[in-house]
């Protein structure tokens, strides 16, 4: 089927030609797959919000290539006692408006985010803080309520950027930054564009100008990268269209190791779904080596856990869910589901946006699940639609993925604590184990690294066994660009920095 397809694929490729004309010579056109749902990066939680709010806006800390911590907004941090954090901030940087960054904005951020003024799923990740405050315009200093070790964490890119002291709840609309570039415009579900911030006290990107063009489908997607009139697109092609696009010689293709996680996530108050029993039997019918070949021809490497095999919480020491249809059957048989007449013990619905491998991926896992009695139904929405129904918790199974924010062991309070349902946190299964609580809020009081991967090992064992959500395989970071670009250099987190260095050729 897939081989059919590349041919497909190519044929269309080169009836489509190189027709249309490239973009002005210093704007960058990217293809991106939805709208970011929110520009405030006190609010937007998706990949599109965060990769591009961390272009607009500036942490306080800064991940390096190997997910160390660096000074960035804060030039140095001090921890006087576990409850007590206090930060040296830059004295040279501007909004893109000009007015200077101070420690008064740092503490409005993190008031607002806290006291409602916005309603926002990060607030759960700055529950343990106290008070703010900010003594002079350099020194900001974090009272916890009690000790949080993912606070530094949760102040870096990504998680965190700096807005001006009295940014109401429509600031999102007119987002104003200090990072390297600044915002122009934003037309839901068709652009965003940034251009080049000149007050930024970063070093000045090559590109002047870029424009985010929001194209759900990911052939067009393809379409447009082949055609010229797009330049760069990373992780949004399936890939066989990689392989189809690195044979056209106006193109390049950049990838390497990933930690972006694709996962399944089950409702676990649902009636079927909340017997272990049936979410195991579905991790045992899914035949994932063979998914990672046919739909990514090997561009990934399975995954036993939410972490990337790198991180020094992770264990491979959890209960393993290899292929095993008869094992699945058992299961479902020892849970009371028997077969009708059609052979079929129950009906779900298995909701995924437009993107095509997430699409691709439900259609495949119907096959397989129709193979141990259970008819699957896909349901595909935009991703906004699709977005706000998995936050309200109106599903059953859905398909997503983790874009940096599994690279540190916080994820698992944000993601499967119980105090941690939609808005305060992603819990959107609504799973709920006080014995997984109490190891997650241990670890993450913990100021002993031995202990807190100790308990995060059990974390891992109790999720492998229970399985509210599937962990399917980690993507590699794959970047499609056209050859006027060049000094690409390509993050394992699969986010747009690379945007930062990137240059164009004249």
């Amino acid at each position: 089927m897939c081989d059919r397809w590349v041919l497909a694929f190519c044929f269309t490729l080169g009836l489509a030609g190189c027709a249309s004309a490239r973009p002005p010579a210093q704007t960058v056109t990217m293809v991106i797959e939805s709208s970011p749902t929110s520009l405030d990066p006190r609010i937007g939680v998706d990949g599109q919000s965060e990769h591009i709010a961390s272009l607009i806006f500036d942490s306080l800390l800064h991940k390096n290539a190997h997910f160390a911590l660096e000074p960035w907004l804060a030039t140095s941090w001090d921890i006087p006692d576990p409850l007590t954090y206090r930060f040296h901030l830059r004295t040279d940087v501007h909004f893109q408006n000009g007015k200077p960054l101070t420690a008064a904005d740092v503490k409005y951020t993190l008031d607002s985010m806290r006291n409602g003024a916005v309603i926002t799923a990060k607030a759960g990740a700055l529950a343990r803080i106290d008070h703010v405050d900010a003594p002079d315009p350099a020194t900001v200093v974090i009272h916890l309520k009690q000790p949080d070790a993912a606070l530094l964490w949760n102040l870096s890119d990504g998680a965190f950027g700096v807005v001006p002291a009295g940014s109401g709840r429509d600031f999102a609309f007119h987002p104003v930054g200090s990072g390297p570039f600044r915002f122009v415009s934003q037309m839901q579900d068709d652009e965003v564009v940034l251009e080049r911030n000149e007050h930024s006290w970063q070093p000045a990107p090559g590109i002047a100008r870029i424009r985010f063009a929001v194209v759900p489908d990911a052939i067009t997607r393809a379409l447009e990268l082949e055609k010229g009139s797009a330049d760069v697109c990373i992780n949004c092609l399936t890939a066989d269209m990689v392989y189809a696009l690195s044979k056209r010689s106006n193109l390049q293709v950049e990838d390497g190791p990933g930690t972006n996680l694709n996962y399944i996530s089950f409702n676990t108050r649902d009636a079927v779904l909340r017997d272990i029993r049936v979410r195991q039997a579905i991790a045992y019918a899914m035949n994932r080596p063979l998914i990672i070949r046919s739909l990514w021809r090997d561009r990934a490497r399975l995954a036993e856990s939410l972490l990337p095999p790198q991180h020094w919480a992770w264990t491979g020491d959890v209960e393993q869910y290899p292929y095993d249809p008869a094992k699945a059957n058992a299961l479902l048989d020892a849970a009371g589901w028997t077969r009708d007449k059609e052979g079929i013990r129950f009906r779900l619905a298995m909701k995924t946006s437009t993107d095509e491998t997430s699409r691709l991926l439900a259609m495949i896992l119907q096959q397989q699940l129709r193979d141990i009695g259970i008819a699957l139904e896909v349901r595909s929405f935009e991703f906004a639609t699709f977005y706000a129904d998995i936050s309200k918790g109106a599903f059953q199974m859905y398909t997503l993925r983790w874009l940096g924010g599994n690279e540190d062991p916080d994820i698992f309070r944000y993601a499967y604590d119980s105090a941690m349902f939609p808005p305060h946190g992603a819990n959107r299964g609504r799973y709920a184990n006080p014995a997984l609580d109490a190891l997650i809020r241990e670890a993450g009081m913990s100021g002993d690294q031995a202990q807190r991967r100790a308990d995060y090992v059990k974390v891992q064992q109790i999720l492998a066994a229970q399985l509210p959500s599937i962990n399917l395989w980690y993507l590699d970071a794959v970047l499609v660009h056209t050859k006027r670009l060049a000094n690409i250099q390509i993050s394992s987190s699969g986010n747009f920095d690379f945007l930062r260095t990137a240059t164009v050729k004249p």
